[in-house]
């Protein structure tokens, strides 16, 4: 009995020692810091899908789902066109390239039956956040926001400083 006893007492003192504590961790270890009282990050906009049939895409979402889905809108100076679908508290875009240089065309070559392109998050202050997330060092797709499907300014961040993800911030 003290054998077994001891046996575990063991592994759970090697266990204890192999967990690091709260105190091991230091701010500076921390790639990313939270957002300061300049700008506040918002609510969910939608998530972008890259579809390669608008048409087929959208009747899904209307048809077999029951969704709100709005018509298709070009938007040349993005190169897509985009159908919107309403889910109540948040959206789903349907990205279509419009011509072979749109940046949906290139995913679509890479991804033939489509998939999620991209998240859409609010924030309250779109130059503030730009400016305080390149202090981050934290890169962007472009130098300044411009306006986006919503009419609103957007910013496009580095998916590969975004956990893979390509994240797009919109002003609220």
């Amino acid at each position: 009995m003290t054998s077994w006893l001891s046996n575990v007492s063991g592994l759970f003192s090697r266990l204890l020692a192999a967990v690091p504590t709260a105190g091991a961790f230091s701010m500076s270890q921390c790639l990313h810091q939270v957002a300061g009282p300049v700008w506040n990050l918002g609510r969910l906009n939608h998530v972008a899908i890259a579809v390669p049939d608008l048409g087929k895409a959208a009747a899904f979402y209307k048809d077999v789902l029951g969704a709100q889905v709005s018509e298709a809108v070009p938007l040349p100076e993005h190169g897509v066109s985009v159908v919107f679908v309403d889910l109540g508290n948040t959206k789903v875009e349907l990205l279509h390239p419009l011509g072979k240089d749109s940046p949906i065309a290139g995913f679509l070559q890479k991804n033939k039956a489509g998939g999620m392109h991209h998240i859409c998050i609010e924030v309250d202050n779109i130059k503030a956040a730009l400016m305080d997330l390149k202090n981050k060092r934290i890169r962007s797709l472009s130098d300044e926001a411009k306006i986006g499907a919503h009419g609103k300014p957007v910013v496009f961040l580095h998916p590969k400083d975004c956990g893979g993800v390509l994240v797009e911030l919109e002003e609220a």
